[in-house]
C-alpha cells in the first residue's frame, strides 16, 4: 500500500485543504432532531452513529481525513465500539483517511497488539485506521513498535510531542540536558520520520503540536523538517490562522489542522446558529468547515 504520508498530501494537494476534522461526538451537543429520545448506552451510540455520518457526508469533498476520538466511543461500552468501527469504515468509504485518537501506549507485545489493532486500512487490522495518535512517555521500545507497524501496512502515527493543553507544560517543558523534555522528544520523532521518509519528503512518523503555543509551533516545525504536524487547538481552544501559519513549511505543506467542536457543533455557535439552526445542522458544519479552509489557505 502507499505509505499513509503520501496518501495524505495527495489529498491535501487535490482538495487544497489540510483541515482535519475532527469527530468527538456528545450527546448534549447534537442537533436537537439526533438526540436519543433514552439515555441507554445503545441509544446514545446509535445517535452518535447517525451524527458521524452526517458530518462526514458533508466533510468528505472538502477534506483529507476525520478524527475519531475514541474516548466518546469506548465510554458507551460494546455499542460505542461498534459505532466507531462502523464510523471509520463510512469515512474511508466516502474517500477520508482516518487517524484514530486514542493516545495509546504500552511496552513489548503489549504495544505490538495496539498497534496491529489499530493501524492498517483495507482489512489489514481489525480497527482499520490509517493512522493513530501515539504517547512517548515509556519511550524508544514503546514507540518501536507502532513505527514497525506502520511502515509494513502503510500507517502513520502521531507522537504527542507538544499538546495544546494548558496542564502540558508540566511534563513537556522540564529541562533535562539544557533544553524542554518536548525538544528531546521532537529530536526522536524526527529522527523517525527520515528513517521512514517517503515520496513526499515526509515520514510516517508526525508530530501533536498544538496550536496554542505558536512560538513553540515555528521552533518544532524548523527542527522536523521531515515530520507532518497534527496542530489541535485551532478553534474552540483559541487557536487561530494566524498561529498555526508556522506549522506549514515553504511549500505550504508539513500539517494537518484539527477542529472538532467548532465545526461538528457550528449549528449551536455564532454567525452559524443564526443562520441555520439545529434544524439545518450539516449546513452549519459545512459553511464552518469552508471558512477555516478559507483561513487556512490564506496563510498557508
Amino acid at each position: 500500500m502507499q505509505s499513509f504520508a503520501d496518501r495524505l498530501y495527495a489529498a491535501i494537494k487535490r482538495l487544497r485543504s489540510p483541515v482535519l476534522v475532527g469527530l468527538d461526538p456528545r450527546v448534549e451537543s447534537l442537533p436537537e432532531g439526533l438526540r436519543p429520545q433514552g439515555s441507554s448506552p445503545a441509544e446514545q451510540a446509535a445517535a452518535y452513529d447517525r451524527f458521524c455520518r452526517g458530518v462526514i457526508d458533508v466533510a468528505a469533498p472538502l477534506v483529507p481525513a476525520v478524527k475519531p476520538q475514541a474516548a466518546f466511543f469506548e465510554q458507551l461500552g460494546p455499542a460505542g465500539m461498534n459505532v466507531l468501527a462502523g464510523v471509520i469504515g463510512y469515512a474511508q468509504s466516502k474517500g477520508l483517511l482516518v487517524v484514530l485518537d486514542g493516545k495509546r501506549n504500552d511496552i513489548g507485545s503489549t504495544a505490538t497488539a495496539y498497534a496491529r489493532g489499530m493501524l492498517g486500512a483495507g482489512g489489514q487490522s481489525v480497527w482499520g485506521a490509517d493512522a493513530a495518535t501515539v504517547s512517548p512517555y515509556l519511550g524508544d521500545d514503546s514507540l518501536r513498535p507502532f513505527i514497525d507497524v506502520a511502515v509494513e501496512r502503510g500507517a502513520g502515527i502521531f507522537v504527542l510531542v507538544k499538546t495544546s493543553n494548558p496542564g502540558g507544560k508540566m511534563l513537556q517543558d522540564l529541562v533535562a540536558d539544557g533544553k524542554p523534555l518536548y525538544r528531546h522528544v521532537a529530536e526522536y520523532v524526527e529522527r523517525q520520520a527520515v528513517e521512514t521518509i517517503s515520496q513526499c519528503g515526509y515520514g510516517a512518523v508526525g508530530a501533536v503540536v498544538g496550536a496554542t503555543y505558536p512560538e513553540q509551533l515555528a521552533e518544532l516545525r524548523a527542527a522536523m523538517p521531515h515530520t507532518t504536524f497534527l496542530v489541535p487547538g485551532f478553534g474552540s481552544q483559541g487557536g487561530t490562522a494566524r498561529d498555526v501559519a508556522a506549522a506549514f513549511d515553504s511549500q505550504g505543506r508539513g500539517a494537518v489542522v484539527n477542529n472538532s467542536r467548532g465545526i461538528i457543533f457550528a449549528h449551536a455557535a455564532k454567525p452559524y446558529a443564526e443562520r441555520f439552526g439545529s434544524a439545518r445542522w450539516q449546513e452549519a458544519v459545512e459553511a464552518a468547515t469552508r471558512e477555516m479552509i478559507e483561513q487556512l489557505r490564506a496563510v498557508m
